[in-house]
């Protein structure tokens, strides 16, 4: 076997495109959220996500999109939270952290029937990306790129 091989199996393609994908867009959010000193909202907001996973699957629908609004609207809400009253930013992050969790388990238990464990998809798998998420990623990684360069001079400002 040599180092080219796997590149002739479709999931490998698809892992190594996903991972360029990742590079790109945690390289433009990762830089600013370093320089706000917000690296905590990282794990916030992925961890609050899975609320939006548990209630997608308690009313039937596709999870990752219950996951991605869900998503938004903590990281909306931590900037409410920290502009707007008198909570810190990383003590909001850890109440909605520990809110979407808790939401998340709660709704995939009381849904009947088999109860899927969601945690493999917050987690995942790079070898399990489909066409779709690829297409997915690079809008996503196009949509970040031209914010970046629209709104360079205010992203350094902050």
């Amino acid at each position: 076997m040599n180092l080219i091989e796997p590149l002739g199996y479709v999931f490998f393609q698809h892992a190594l495109i996903a991972s360029v994908f990742s590079a790109i867009i945690c390289g433009f959010i990762g830089a600013y959220i370093v320089a706000r000193r917000m690296v905590f909202i990282s794990g916030g907001i992925t961890h609050a996500s899975f609320g939006g996973m548990g209630l997608a699957y308690f009313f039937g629908f596709n999870y990752l999109l219950g996951a991605a609004i869900f998503a938004l609207i903590s990281a909306l809400t931590v900037e409410y939270l920290s502009k707007r009253t008198e909570v810190r930013e990383d003590s909001a992050i850890g109440m909605l952290w520990s809110l979407g969790m808790a939401i998340g388990i709660i709704f995939t238990f009381l849904t009947p029937g088999y109860a899927p464990n969601l945690m493999s998809a917050l987690f995942g798998s790079i070898l399990a990306v489909s066409n779709t998420e690829l297409w997915l990623m690079a809008g996503l990684a196009v949509i970040i790129i031209l914010f970046f360069v629209e709104f360079f001079p205010a992203i350094l400002a902050v």
